[in-house]
């Protein structure tokens, strides 16, 4: 049994530890939009010069961040969660990881798993049409941004199990888990 425990913290820690690196090079992604916008900004506003590539790729990058940034946030405990019953004082910290085990088996993981299955068949179909921006100007492999929603979901999916293998540890053996938590 303890084996099988050691294994799964493996997993967990090599899952965390991607999604870190991922969410690193996402947070560079942050600071290429704020220069790209800068840039885009002046060159519409005081050389009125356009492009309609780069707009373009302004919302891409948007979309890389969302989608790449998601599972390093879920890491991180700092998604978007309803904390009035979470914070709680009576909610004890095996209790929290009750409610995690909970959201990711039947919220979490289904849903991207739905995402997945249904954003293939759409990634698909962007490849084999060899999708492009409609807008003269644009952006041309449109299919590759959509390639990074199964991707993206894929990532969370690695992040919520190691979110359910951290949860079952609390549960079944907290002092373990707060001993490896320092």
């Amino acid at each position: 049994m303890n084996t099988l425990l050691h294994q799964l913290n493996k997993l967990a820690s090599a899952i965390d530890q991607l999604n870190e690196w991922i969410g690193r090079l996402t947070a560079w992604l942050v600071v290429a939009l704020v220069l790209l916008v800068c840039y885009d900004v002046t060159m519409r506003y005081l050389f009125q010069a356009g492009s309609v590539a780069l707009q373009e790729l302004e919302w891409h990058i948007f979309a890389l961040i969302f989608l790449l940034g998601a599972a390093y946030t879920l890491k991180h405990d700092e998604h978007v969660r309803v904390d009035v019953l979470y914070q709680a004082r009576w909610m004890t910290p095996k209790r929290r990881a009750m409610v995690n085990l909970f959201g990711c088996l039947f919220l979490l993981l289904p849903f991207c798993i739905l995402m997945i299955v249904s954003a293939l068949p759409f990634v698909e179909q962007a490849y084999g049409w060899g999708e492009a921006s409609p807008d003269p100007g644009g952006l041309p492999y449109r299919w590759l941004l959509k390639a990074m929603i199964p991707f993206g979901f894929v990532l969370l999916v690695l992040q919520g199990v190691a979110l359910c293998i951290r949860s079952l540890q609390t549960i079944f053996n907290p002092e373990t888990s707060q001993q490896e938590a320092q």
